[in-house]
């Protein structure tokens, strides 16, 4: 099994040979990894471009725990931006870092250029956090970082496919993929800060 499905109910997993916690309900999903497994590369091997077009090696972000967002600017979730930006401000210095992927995959809600999606975040939300250029997080033309957060033999931890913007994946400070959050599941949210909090230690 690669991960555990619980409903309605938080439970400490270490027991059962998995890593963190989580919670499935109606409207939040987090998936975590299973231990002992190892992927054919690390998240620190990646290299993006980021929204300036200047190239940026994961290999800095080590020793961080990092939540990765795939972000729209015309979506019914876009207003996590908000909650993202909070969440990174209170979150930084604790060694916590949020990366945001624009991406044009879901309805084509994030049609903009990267000057203006950064113009946008920055003048309507106040962004702060690292934005990255467009990609294309599924299909034919996923880019190799997404390949790698959705499919287990890439990750060595889980495979779990983007089903719509702003969906979260969480990467331990050692460059380990652990959790995948739904779309819809705000980083405010109780048991992801407890994931987070968890992930730090």
């Amino acid at each position: 099994m690669n991960f555990l499905k619980i409903s309605i109910a938080l439970v400490s997993i270490a027991a059962l040979g998995v890593t963190g916690w989580y919670l499935f309900g109606k409207s939040k999903t987090i998936i975590l990894s299973e231990t002992g497994k190892t992927g054919t590369k690390s998240f620190f091997d990646f290299k993006l471009k980021d929204i300036d077009g200047k190239e940026r090696s994961f290999s800095e972000f080590k020793g961080k725990v990092v939540v990765i967002v795939n972000v729209a600017s015309k979506c019914g979730n876009t207003p996590q931006y908000e909650e993202l930006e909070s969440f990174y401000k209170t979150y930084n210095s604790k060694g916590v870092v949020v990366l945001g992927m624009p991406a044009n995959n879901f309805a084509g809600q994030e049609p903009g250029s990267d000057s203006e999606i950064k113009t946008f975040c920055s003048t309507k939300y106040g962004v702060t956090f690292p934005m990255f250029s467009k990609i294309s997080v599924k299909g034919k033309d996923q880019h190799p970082l997404y390949k790698w957060l959705t499919t287990k033999t890439e990750n060595g931890k889980s495979d779990a496919e983007v089903t719509w913007n702003f969906q979260k994946f969480v990467i331990g400070k050692n460059g380990e993929w652990l959790a995948s959050i739904s779309p819809r599941t705000s980083v405010t949210d109780k048991e992801f800060l407890a994931l987070i909090d968890k992930s730090l230690k």
